[in-house]
């Protein structure tokens, strides 16, 4: 059966939860428990975040509303249209940082926002999680209110914020919430809608997991093995040695199956960060994917176009958490690196509802998650594992007690391209070769993850396989926790001959990375150097950006290391962010002059040479190309 989306008719918005007083009344409701502000539009899909927790209540009995996108420029109608919730206000700024979501790594402003209907921008404030919090406070100074999603868990310390250029303050002390739920929070809500439910006050649930609070500074303990005690934010402040060796403590214990409480002083008061809860079972994680989602916006955006759900809707997530540990990456501050993966059964179910969409055309966007192929993989010993506090199972090399057997995730593709109605599933998400190609030692696991490669490229790509190798320099690849860019040679190698073998010509795109910490400007030339050789034009490209809780901008913000305590050279000025970001055009006319120019300055000849071989040297004896160029004859 298809699942229409004809909006017209009112009876439909019973089948989402309600975002105005009007479809309150329509189900009979006097008063709500939980009322939602998001600053995302509200699609009731397993992918949104406000949708997920949402539902997740309303599944435990209690009545749920969601205000998305609230005006907080006009008389506040929207904070007050719902009036006073029984038990607390939720806030998530959605489903992005609210300052990646609105500048570049520019600093500008953008355009548009995906998580907006028509793409529009300026539909929610720079930190909303502060300013809906301090709304809610001035209108219902006595109802908790409770932070969650990426913005508020990935700023529960302090923190370097790149578009301010300073050290933050814990969202604690910026925003009068009183806690905040961090990472996947369908666990931690429940309990505390629970709590308050049974009479509890909000300021008696100090040691929930996954809970972070404001404390009097007095109340902090003194450290010992279960209570990590960081600088104080102060002294982060006064020394970023402090601050880089902070984010060491914090990423390890976010990646411990059983962690420690983690304090932080801020003047008087002190933050309380419980210990993350181990990953989600698969029941779990099932009946979270298994609530009654519709997949769809909600009525209220009738003939708009949602960006960031077009992406997804045909799209199906296996596995939350990610054990790759990329220095840039946040994925693992927010899920975990341990895999919480889905049942096949439960896949296959959602699966069956995707293909049963009116505007479906059998074929699903991708069978993915974070990482493409980590599905049903973990420890093969679990006692090793919740001892472990690596922050990648493949960085340096791939951790001996990894199981990286690909033939759970062959099973489901085979399954879901087998279903009634199905042509053909993609892989959209960003596929670790280094983890398909490693050999394991395990005759049958290895045939498997062959088989998985061969069977990835012929039958799961859309035309273009993304890769995401990052750079081509070694030393930079270690900073960035990425493996030896010799490996993506490697895989490109099996690219190519499965293309040959089947009669196809697919493309490989590889995403990179510049002015990452420890790359520097030659770096970037010997990676134009490297992909000219590999005949690509570069597309999948950006430049570092650096936001809350990653290796990498402790090591941007601070100029060390967390873990090794040492200098790593940092590209911060506009300039030098642009002397390497051109190196990924190296083939457009408009950034010749100036990478030639940066060549001669760096003294590497044989780089330009490379780069440009019709190039001549105008100190010797010939034309020069640049002079050439200026007379609009350049042959390069």
């Amino acid at each position: 059966m298809k699942i229409h989306t004809d909006m017209n008719n009112d009876n439909n918005f019973s089948r989402w939860l309600p975002t105005s007083a009007k479809e309150v009344e329509a189900l009979g409701w006097k008063q709500l428990d939980i009322i939602i502000f998001s600053g995302d539009a509200y699609v009731d899909h397993p992918s949104f975040g406000a949708a997920v927790i949402g539902r997740t209540l309303q599944a435990h009995g209690y009545k749920v509303a969601i205000v998305p996108q609230p005006n907080w420029r006009d008389d506040l109608r929207d904070f007050k249209k719902l009036g006073r919730p029984r038990l607390f206000f939720g806030v998530s700024a959605g489903a992005m940082d609210s300052m990646v979501n609105h500048y570049t790594a520019a600093r500008r402003r953008r355009s548009d926002d995906a998580y907006t209907p028509g793409g529009r921008h300026g539909m929610r404030p720079d930190y909303p999680t502060i300013v809906y919090s301090e709304i809610l406070k001035k209108l219902y100074p006595d109802v908790p209110v409770i932070a969650g999603g990426i913005e508020a868990s990935l700023r529960r310390v302090s923190h370097y914020d790149y578009w301010q250029d300073c050290l933050r303050r814990s969202i604690l002390l910026d925003s009068p919430v009183d806690m905040v739920v961090y990472g996947m929070g369908e666990i931690p809500i429940v309990k505390i809608a629970d709590m308050l439910d049974s009479g509890v006050d909000i300021s008696s649930i100090r040691d929930l997991e996954q809970t972070a609070l404001l404390l009097p500074a007095d109340e902090m303990p003194a450290a010992d093995n279960n209570n990590i005690i960081l600088s104080s934010y102060e002294e982060c402040r006064r020394d970023k040695k402090k601050q880089s060796a902070n984010f060491k403590h914090v990423e390890q214990q976010s990646n411990r199956m059983h962690g420690a409480t983690i304090w932080q002083r801020h003047g008087d008061k002190t933050v309380k960060i419980n210990p993350m809860l181990p990953p989600m079972t698969t029941e779990q994680i099932d009946a979270s994917f298994d609530l009654p989602y519709t997949r769809l916006p909600h009525p209220r955006y009738k003939g708009k176009t949602i960006p960031a759900w077009e992406m997804i809707k045909h799209s199906i997530n296996l596995h939350r958490g990610c054990f790759g540990g990329c220095a840039f990456c946040t994925i693992s501050a927010h899920q975990g690196k341990f895999i919480a993966s889905r049942s096949k059964e439960s896949v296959l179910r959602e699966a069956r509802q995707v293909i049963g969409m009116a505007d479906f055309k059998g074929y699903i966007s991708d069978l993915g998650g974070p990482s493409a192929n980590m599905y049903r993989m973990g420890g093969k010993d679990l006692s090793i594992c919740e001892k472990c506090m690596r922050p990648s199972c493949l960085h340096p090399s791939p951790c001996r007690n990894l199981n990286n057997d690909h033939s759970p995730l062959l099973d489901l593709y085979h399954a879901v391209d087998n279903l009634p109605g199905m042509k053909k599933s993609f892989i959209g998400s960003g596929v670790r070769y280094d983890l398909s190609m490693h050999q394991s030692g395990n005759g049958r696991i290895d045939a498997a993850n062959r088989r998985y490669n061969e069977e990835l490229i012929e039958h799961h790509v859309s035309g273009r396989l993304k890769v995401a190798p990052e750079h081509t320099c070694d030393k930079v690849l270690d900073i960035m926790r990425k493996p030896p860019f010799g490996m993506f040679y490697d895989f490109k190698k099996i690219f190519d001959r499965v293309n040959r073998t089947c009669g196809m010509k697919q493309q490989l795109i590889p995403y990179f990375i510049s002015s990452h910490p420890g790359c520097r400007e030659v770096d970037m030339a010997e990676l134009a150097v490297e992909t000219k050789d590999l005949n690509m034009h570069l597309e999948q490209v950006q430049d570092f950006t650096p936001t809350p809780m990653t290796v990498a901008t402790e090591i941007y913000y601070t100029g060390y290391h967390p873990y090794t305590g040492e200098r790593v050279y940092c590209a911060v000025t506009p300039e030098e962010k642009l002397a390497q970001r051109r190196y990924f055009f190296w083939y457009d006319r408009a950034y010749r002059d100036d990478i030639v120019k940066g060549l001669t300055r760096l003294h590497r000849p044989d780089l330009l040479r490379r780069l440009y071989p019709a190039y001549h040297d105008p100190h010797k004896k010939g034309k020069s190309n640049i002079a050439s160029s200026r007379r609009g004859k350049s042959k390069f």
